[in-house]
């Protein structure tokens, strides 16, 4: 794909994002020059301002007389996307809570937002509302349990998450897989990203007014869904990809699901860039919309099809390969404007890419095992265990105690359709992990609304939001 996405009707669609300058040292008082991003942490001792605060919204914002200096030291001080900004009065503003229950942010998201007019001055994502604990629950399952934990964050892409937390232990165990098993968790891995990205598309349409794209999105994905129900038993939330291997191979006459969505699914995605492509409402609502430049997305940590679209070619499946992913040919599709219109263009063609690595293993997929020999992390077969008592008890102490992992830390990421999924993992010898913690690409592009949403319209703000596409499981984990 060229880095330069074309925008149909000429220049009117192709707002120029100039390079940001070097970074420079902002002086004391000219908040003027900056955006400043306060943050509260909910729990912590109420100082006296926040005490008093009794009006609705009051107790998001911190008072203007805060040094700048500390908003510098603590990593709150973000340089605003506009250098002037008109003197306004505290008349002249308001703000509004739009969420959590507003159905766009997904029913557990707030944004705090502070209004002059239509226009936004200032934005604030409050999470929490989710809230479910998977990295402290983590801590009390066996790593043969963790997998039906960790693919419940991001719901929607759920072999990724199965995917890192098996790479981080197998990581630690010091284990190899089977060719096999390495290419049947990149074929699920890659028609997950299609299935993730299908769906993405149907919301986004249905959020900026393309109520058409909400029906045509979900028809396809069923496919892929119908597939993976074949193979793990589930259509999400699957525990398929586990430490040591797989939960089982493929099944009989895989091979003809998986060409018959190859060639049925692209079809759909042709019907939707004819439909969404050149539609002037479509342009109207995404062209210049939540822009978002090279150095806020470095700022922010955000990674994925948002950086990507902002000129940045970063995709772990390029930088850092696993699972032999480096034996198959893609390319990293970019775009140039950084808006929501080129988000929507990255995602398009990165399941065009998805499905040239699923060919490439259709064609190509080695015979062998589908999960480790290991005896130490892999179960007898179910055979065995009707015919040996030693291979029941092994079973058994397998399922109840665990297996025990070599003390030590962990990391690793794969590239979910969201962007950089990593896991960090220490153990302590025993077979549980003693902590858990995951980088969530969701989470850091909750974190970079403020920076998309300054100073644009409030009309703007659900095409902004649908495009950054923030699965809330994986912000609150």
């Amino acid at each position: 794909m060229s880095d330069t996405p074309h925008y149909p009707g000429g220049d009117r669609f192709a707002p120029t994002v100039e390079p940001p300058e070097e970074a420079v040292e902002v002086p004391t008082g000219a908040d003027e020059f900056r955006r400043v991003h306060d943050m509260w942490v909910a729990g912590t001792e109420e100082p006296p301002w926040l005490a008093a605060a009794t009006d609705e919204g009051a107790q998001e914002l911190l008072p203007a007389d805060v040094d700048p200096r500390v908003d510098a030291e603590e990593g709150s001080a973000v340089v605003d996307d506009y250098l002037e900004r008109p003197d306004v009065s505290a008349d002249e503003l308001q703000i509004i809570n739009m969420g959590p229950q507003h159905p766009s942010t997904h029913g557990v998201l707030r944004l705090h937002l502070e209004l002059e007019g239509e226009t936004i001055r200032r934005a604030k994502p409050i999470i929490g509302y989710l809230h479910t604990g998977m990295e402290k629950t983590a801590e009390t399952l066996t790593y043969v349990q963790g997998a039906t934990n960790v693919t419940r964050m991001d719901y929607l892409s759920p072999f990724h998450n199965e995917l890192a937390y098996a790479l981080v232990v197998e990581q630690l165990l010091g284990i190899e897989i089977p060719e096999r098993a390495q290419a049947i968790r990149i074929l699920m891995t890659e028609l997950n990203r299609v299935a993730s990205h299908l769906i993405w598309v149907a919301t986004q349409g249905m959020d900026v007014g393309a109520l058409s794209m909400m029906l045509y999105g979900w028809r396809e994905r069923e496919r892929i869904l119908a597939f993976f129900e074949k193979v793990t038993g589930l259509r999400m939330n699957h525990n398929y990809i586990r430490v040591g291997g797989l939960a089982a191979d493929l099944p009989d006459g895989w091979e003809d699901d998986v060409e018959e969505i190859l060639e049925q699914v692209p079809k759909g995605i042709a019907e939707y860039e004819e439909l969404l492509n050149e539609n002037p409402i479509f342009l109207d609502r995404t062209v210049g919309v939540g822009i978002i430049t090279p150095a806020e997305c470095h700022a922010y940590g955000v990674t994925g099809p948002i950086a990507r679209a902002s000129g940045i070619e970063w995709d772990l499946r390029k930088a850092f390969p696993y699972s032999g992913i480096d034996r198959y040919e893609f390319d990293v599709p970019t775009g140039r404007h950084g808006d929501v219109y080129d988000r929507y263009l990255v995602r398009m063609d990165e399941m065009k890419q998805s499905f040239r690595i699923v060919r490439q293993i259709l064609e190509t997929i080695p015979s062998g095992d589908y999960r480790s020999d290991d005896r130490k992390v892999t179960p007898p077969p179910r055979l065995r265990i009707d015919q040996s008592m030693e291979a029941l008890i092994h079973h058994f102490k397998i399922f109840t105690e665990g297996f025990k992992v070599p003390a030590g830390e962990a990391y690793q990421a794969v590239e979910s359709p969201r962007g950089e999924l990593g896991m960090y993992l220490v153990s302590n010898g025993g077979p549980k992990p003693w902590r858990l913690h995951v980088r969530t690409p969701s989470f850091a592009a909750v974190q970079a609304l403020p920076a998309m949403l300054a100073d644009s319209l409030i009309a703007d703000v659900v095409a902004t939001l649908a495009s950054t596409d923030p699965v809330l499981g994986d912000v609150d984990r």
